[in-house]
């Protein structure tokens, strides 16, 4: 679940909220997204299917401000070692995410999980 501070604020219609983590050593990626789910954002939904994501985990909640949240965990297998991606994946697969939602405007910035959160 990612930590939002509010239901009030998207950024992007239909998005609270988006991280796009690895577990580490962090080369393949997962797409994490908290979403209005009276509004899905379906493009961007159906984009990421169409690049070969697809949805492992789905969980709704009500925020503390009353809001209705849905929980969206997005993974893409890759050929190296236990579905990982290799170097060339990772470039393409995070070259197509930025696109994805630098077209929605929403700016990602890719981190590593740590072992906690990775295994929690």
């Amino acid at each position: 679940m990612l930590f939002l501070k509010s239901t009030t604020v998207t950024k992007a219609p239909g998005i609270y909220e988006v991280d796009i983590a690895a577990k580490p050593p962090g080369k393949t990626y997962g797409v994490y997204m908290a979403t209005d789910p009276d509004n899905p954002p379906t493009a961007v939904l159906e984009a990421l299917a169409a690049l070969g994501f697809q949805n492992t985990h789905s969980s709704g909640y009500v925020h503390k401000d009353r809001g209705k949240v849905l929980d969206l965990h997005f993974q893409k297998d890759g050929t190296d070692l236990f579905k990982g991606w290799k170097a060339e994946e990772c470039e393409a697969n995070m070259a197509a995410i930025t696109k994805l939602f630098g077209d929605i405007g929403i700016a990602i910035a890719p981190r590593v999980m740590t072992l906690a959160e990775a295994y929690a």
